[in-house]
């Protein structure tokens, strides 16, 4: 599901500022180094990344997109919604996983989704943070975008909730490791782009040039507007380039909703835990965009 970019050394520099400015207040407790171990077992083999890795991706952003980031997915029974088929084996485990680690339920689905993203072979370390509330209060319906969706319907979607279009854009790009069930039910377990179990640009390209091997018609949509195609191309060109947008837009959408303060930095719970080294990786053009 659908879900700015370092555009310049400054806005690089301002978002590590923010990082430090965001009321963290001490170390990540180590239960989440135990919760990030069990995690891997499940989320990588062979190599690759798995549907539970897929499914945690998912969920992060649907924990978030319709209210805030709450854990209401799963306390709320949210997960039974039509929009959410496909993430009751997840919320099950999660669910369950977070009472027998004593967590709060928004924070471990986010941890998962950043753990998922970073297990995926190429994955970026998506800075990730603990201390939310959590509610069991429905969200509401209707929110979360369709596959079949405009281009314009989505971008004032998500700009409506703070992001850009290089945001947008970036965040989709997770539709690299995901699959389709019920766009097209014929289909069902069709991915999204040749190497799902591979966190990498081709379902930029292959969305473009119509050679995935199931593209959803929103997807498609935003490739071919003017307002949103040259992202979808600079994407496909470097894979540094999405990297260095996909994890602040990732982080922005961890927080949607998010009122708590002293929050916890738990990024170094996940595997090869830090940030700052998927953003060093893009080369000085890639964050200017030249």
């Amino acid at each position: 599901m659908y879900i700015s970019s370092f555009v310049t050394l400054l806005a690089a520099a301002s978002y590590a500022q923010a990082l430090q400015l965001s009321d963290i207040t001490s170390s990540c407790p180590a239960v989440w180094s135990d919760i990030s171990t069990a995690l891997t077992a499940q989320y990588l083999a062979d190599g690759q990344c798995t549907d539970a890795a897929r499914a945690a991706i998912r969920a992060a952003f649907h924990d978030c997109f319709n209210g805030a980031c709450d854990g209401s997915l799963i306390l709320a029974g949210e997960c039974t919604n039509s929009e959410n088929n496909g993430l009751q084996t997840l919320c099950t485990n999660l669910g369950s996983l977070a009472q027998n680690k004593s967590v709060g339920v928004a924070d471990l689905i986010q941890f998962a989704g950043a753990h998922a993203i970073k297990t995926c072979p190429s994955g970026p370390t998506v800075a990730v943070k603990v201390g939310r509330t959590d509610s069991s209060t429905p969200a509401p319906l209707g929110i979360l975008p369709a596959g079949n969706a405009s281009s314009s319907d989505l971008l004032a979607s998500f700009q409506s909730k703070g992001f850009t279009t290089t945001d947008l854009v970036a965040l989709i790009g997770a539709h690299s490791t995901a699959k389709q069930f019920t766009t097209d039910p014929s289909q069902a377990g069709a991915s999204l782009d040749s190497t799902p179990g591979e966190w990498d640009t081709k379902f930029y390209s292959e969305t473009q040039d119509g050679t995935a091997p199931f593209t959803l018609p929103a997807d498609k949509n935003l490739a071919d507007d003017s307002a949103s195609s040259g992202e979808f191309s600079r994407f496909a060109r470097s894979q540094p380039a999405w990297a260095a947008a996909f994890a602040p837009a990732m982080e922005k959408m961890s927080m949607v909703g998010v009122t708590d303060t002293d929050l916890i930095d738990c990024t170094s719970a996940l595997p090869g835990g830090s940030s700052k080294r998927d953003i060093k990786r893009a080369s000085v053009f890639d964050r200017l965009k030249w």
